[in-house]
C-alpha cells in the first residue's frame, strides 16, 4: 500500500527555516501529483503547495507564497518543502499527501494518501 513518511520537523525561531521531505513508497511516485497540507488544533486541515507529478508546475496557498518552494525529486520518490522566514502562525502539523491525479491541485479531495504529520512550531 501507499505509505508517505515526514520527516524534518521541529522548533524554529520566527524568521528561520526548515526543510521538511516525504518518503513516498508503494506506488509509481512520477506519476502523481503531491503535496503537503497542514493543520492546527481545532482547525481544519488546509492546502499549503502542491507539485505536478513532472514537477514543472507548482502552486501555493498565498499564505505562504514568497516564502516556501515545493520541490520533488522523482529518483528518490521524496518531495520536499522548503520553508524560510517561518511565522509564528505557521505553527501547525504538516502532512504530505499523495493525489490520485497528475497535476497540482489545492483541492483535498484529489488526495487519498497522507503521512502521520509532523510538527513545525515557529516561535516569536
Amino acid at each position: 500500500q501507499v505509505q508517505l513518511v515526514e520527516s524534518g520537523g521541529g522548533s524554529v525561531q520566527a524568521g528561520g527555516s526548515l526543510r521538511l521531505s516525504c518518503a513516498a513508497s508503494g506506488r509509481t511516485f512520477s506519476r502523481y501529483a503531491m503535496g503537503w497540507f497542514r493543520q492546527a488544533p481545532g482547525k481544519e486541515r488546509e492546502f499549503v503547495a502542491a507539485i505536478s507529478y513532472s514537477g514543472s508546475n507548482t502552486y501555493y496557498a498565498d499564505s505562504v507564497k514568497g516564502r516556501f518552494t515545493i520541490s520533488r525529486d522523482n529518483a528518490k520518490n521524496t518531495v520536499y518543502l522548503q520553508m524560510n522566514s517561518l511565522k509564528p502562525e505557521d505553527t501547525e502539523v504538516y502532512y504530505c499527501e499523495g493525489a490520485n491525479v497528475g497535476y497540482g491541485t489545492s483541492s483535498s479531495t484529489q488526495y487519498p494518501y497522507w503521512g502521520q504529520g509532523t510538527q513545525v512550531t515557529v516561535s516569536s
